[in-house]
């Protein structure tokens, strides 16, 4: 058993190989495109930076230099290595075409040929705007800029990012139904693509329990994710050793505290996900359980919405926007998901002496439910 906890000694533990987002690949094809562009060069392999610090190299797959309309254009491409994660995209090739744009206009992001356009509400984008997520954009333009200011530019660029096959890939998805037309969205948070869906990764949530007993801790946060991670330590000062990283599998970290217990446990993680644990989901995966909107309509009935309200929920395109109008409207339906997904957990735990607590947040980290400790009381 590894005696590393948290996020990392689990992937060790599991013994799975990572892989990369969309957002990674994405930006190591703009990084290397923007190169070319100003020098006529292209790096390969191409270095970037990810949120957390790390600094993987990427090699290029494609690589062109052409005119086009206004100047010349550089593009580039990356084949997205998803590890040993059961990917829809593992093995899809992710293109940036990079040409200068106006004076001033920092970063200009448009979909190619097999990247969505957004347009529907409830999605962290405006409609009309390409389906590359705010991580992943914050990613290139950091690219972007390192790049100008290695080079004396000014940054000003339209960066284009297209996936071969893309709009065939996105009818796996559940794209077409958000509202995210054309293709695929660019997706990721931390830029690395962590290998839930499988029984060895089951496995190393257990290990992450036995690691966090055998250093005595009595507090344990289970998260969907990096950004419910870091709320968990923000809201609790929580040790890696202590964070669970249960992905979508919040029924394999209950089934095994209920046999080895640990005094507290604090669910974090993101609205939708946890409406789906409240709703009486363990399995959290979008292929296996969804986004229930009659029950979450039920719900904001319960917490005082009028029936025009409890319509919109119900007819809401996704989770983050039926949150949205409650939260506009005074009607606590992030607390109510967060009681009820603690109803479930403590239901699944029978009586064994672990207090839980459950955190719901949007897709920008911001608390938007909380249900308080409730179970036995820590000894």
């Amino acid at each position: 058993m590894s005696e590393v906890g948290g996020r990392a000694g689990q992937l060790r533990s599991s013994g799975l190989r990572h892989g990369w987002t969309t957002g990674a690949c994405a930006t190591a094809a703009t990084r290397a495109a923007y190169q070319a562009l100003l020098t006529g060069e292209f790096p390969d392999p191409v270095v970037i930076t990810l949120p957390k610090g790390q600094q993987p190299a990427f090699a290029l797959a494609a690589e062109r230099l052409a005119d086009g309309p206004g100047g010349p254009r550089a593009t580039a491409g990356v084949v997205k290595d998803a590890g040993d994660d059961p990917d829809v995209t593992h093995g899809a090739l992710i293109r940036s075409t990079v040409w200068a744009g106006e004076p001033g206009s920092g970063v200009v992001f448009r979909a190619g040929p097999g990247v969505g356009t957004v347009t529907k509400a409830g999605l962290p984008l405006p409609v009309g705007e390409p389906a590359i997520n705010p991580v992943p954009r914050q990613m290139m333009r950091d690219a972007v800029a390192e790049v100008a200011a290695e080079f004396g530019a000014a940054g000003d660029v339209v960066v284009e990012i297209s996936v071969d096959h893309g709009e065939e890939i996105a009818r796996s998805t559940w794209n077409p139904r958000l509202g995210i037309l054309g293709g695929l969205s660019i997706l990721g948070t931390t830029g690395i693509v962590v290998p839930y869906s499988c029984s060895a990764w089951i496995d190393s949530i257990r290990r992450g329990v036995d690691v966090a007993r055998a250093a005595g801790r009595t507090h344990v946060a289970g998260c969907t994710g990096s950004t419910s991670e870091k709320v968990a330590v923000a809201e609790h000062g929580l040790p890696e050793d202590a964070l669970l990283d249960m992905g979508d599998f919040a029924g394999a970290v209950l089934k095994y505290l209920k046999r080895h217990p640990v005094p507290r446990l604090t669910i974090a993680g993101g609205f939708a996900k946890l409406s789906k644990l409240a709703a009486g989901h363990l399995d959290l995966h979008s292929a296996r359980s969804q986004v229930d909107k009659g029950y979450l309509a039920e719900l904001a009935r319960q917490g005082g919405a009028g029936p025009e309200l409890v319509q919109a929920v119900a007819v809401a395109n996704t989770a983050l926007e039926a949150i949205q109008l409650c939260r506009a409207a005074g009607v606590p339906l992030g607390d109510l998901v967060a009681e009820a997904a603690r109803a479930t957990a403590l239901g699944v735990l029978l009586g064994s002496p672990v207090a839980v607590d459950v955190i719901c947040i949007d897709r920008a980290g911001t608390v938007v439910g909380r249900a308080e400790p409730l179970g036995p009381a820590p000894a």
